[in-house]
């Protein structure tokens, strides 16, 4: 194993650069589905009802997230017995096979059934990668932050998912101004996930050149499965209260972006072009903010920016969609993705970190994999709920609602947490 005084020449730039690429790929993965959701359910999940069909590929998108968190159990053991690069780089690998299933395999029309079962599974192992990804990124930027700026270097774990949404809508609006909207739904969606493909060589070689962190190298003891399983039933309420502050995050997060092309296009009945672009825009917004909110959190605290933040998306998430559903357009549709992305990204600057902070140093990785994994079986399935929701109420602003809802969790859990002597100074005393 190198020596810390072997890897103190490298940048900090080019630690949080390598760590964060594969948390590219795993975004955009799962970005590029919710984007093309409906050419997904013509080529997979054909049925006779449109709604029906979307429905279908919107919950195969959200089974991705059951998976999360035996992915968190199981590769989280991993990267917290073996070290935090071996497992970036397992997870990488799993997540690659994921996406070639979706790329490659022929639609329902050419193969029948097998076809949404592969996809399916190649889901299910993206969630079951995923488990992990977010967990290992967000603990190796925590353990090689310097003192002071743990919070800033978290953000960028966020951060990387933002250029994927920023890359993948790009893609999109190009699509679209070269293909006919016939051509992007009987083939030309294939053309992200291809290049999704064609990006997993780039981001083998740049983890590969991934070192251990220094807080890893160091400990004496590294836990075995059992002793791992064991402080997770022993931590069982920290990791619950963990989970509630992660539901604001990623019900926000899937909102905003992987639902808006859906949303605009299906419910709003804006072009395809303008949701993509409106997308374009959230994400470039996101990058902008996070970091703000993580160097603000390192000199503020992380409870007055949680709190802030989900008391206004309470206050204000119903109403904005309110206010877009009753006069659709594009410019009130980016008016209230933007201003609900400062929501997000205020709020999961500050949030990542502090989920850090809240677990034991002996299963950092598992425990945030869990907590954030169990998370994301509420709001991965944003889409399908939102579109849900929609369909039984009639009310369009529903996900306002239900993005309200979210944010109250973000808050008790935020009370919750900040309220135990053990949260605020485990990471530390760690």
């Amino acid at each position: 194993m190198e020596s810390t005084s072997a890897r103190r020449p490298e940048s900090h730039f080019r630690a949080v650069f390598r760590v964060v690429s594969g948390n590219f790929l795993e975004m955009y993965d799962f970005t590029v589905y919710a984007y093309y959701a409906s050419a997904i359910a013509h080529t997979f999940f054909p049925a006779e009802n449109e709604f029906v069909s979307l429905l279908l590929a919107l919950s195969v998108f959200g089974a991705g997230f059951v998976m999360r968190p035996i992915g968190a159990l199981v590769l989280g053991a991993y990267v917290d017995r073996h070290g935090r690069r071996k497992g970036l780089i397992l997870s990488l690998s799993l997540m690659a096979i994921g996406t070639a299933c979706v790329a490659f395999v022929p639609g329902y029309a050419t193969i029948g059934i097998v076809a949404p079962i592969v996809v399916l599974l190649g889901r299910l192992l993206q969630g079951f990668s995923a488990g992990v990804e977010l967990g290992g990124v967000s603990v190796y930027l925590a353990e090689i932050a310097p003192p002071g700026k743990r919070g800033f270097f978290c953000s960028w774990q966020s951060g990387s998912q933002q250029v994927a949404v920023i890359f993948a809508a790009a893609l999109g609006v190009l699509l679209n101004q070269v293909l006919p909207a016939s051509a992007v739904t009987e083939w030309g969606w294939r053309v992200p996930f291809l290049i999704g493909c064609l990006i997993v060589p780039f981001l083998f070689l740049i983890r590969r050149t991934l070192r251990e962190t220094d807080a890893f190298a160091a400990r004496k003891h590294h836990p075995r499965m059992g002793e791992i399983m064991k402080s997770m039933l022993a931590n069982a309420g920290l990791i619950l209260a963990g989970m509630g502050l992660v539901v604001m995050t990623t019900t926000s997060f899937y909102l905003i972006t992987t639902y808006t092309p859906t949303f605009g296009k299906n419910v709003l009945h804006l072009s395809s072009l303008d949701s993509l672009i409106v997308t374009l825009c959230v994400g470039v917004s996101n990058l902008v903010w996070l970091p703000v909110s993580g160097a603000i959190s390192d000199r503020i605290g992380r409870r007055p920016i949680l709190l802030i933040f989900t008391a206004l998306t309470i206050l204000t998430s119903y109403p904005a969609m309110q206010w877009l559903v009753a006069a659709p357009s594009f410019e009130r549709l980016l008016t209230v993705e933007l201003w609900l992305s400062v929501l997000y990204a205020w709020y999961n600057g500050a949030m990542v970190v502090a989920l850090t902070e809240l677990m034991p140093a002996h299963v950092r990785t598992t425990g945030f994999s869990m907590a954030y994994s169990l998370a994301t079986l509420v709001g991965g399935f944003t889409p399908a709920i939102s579109t849900w929701l929609i369909h039984v109420t009639g009310d369009k602003a529903a996900p306002g609602a239900w993005m309200g809802i979210a944010g109250l969790c973000g808050a008790v859990a935020t009370l919750v947490i900040y309220r135990s002597r053990r949260a605020r100074s485990g990471y530390e005393a760690a």
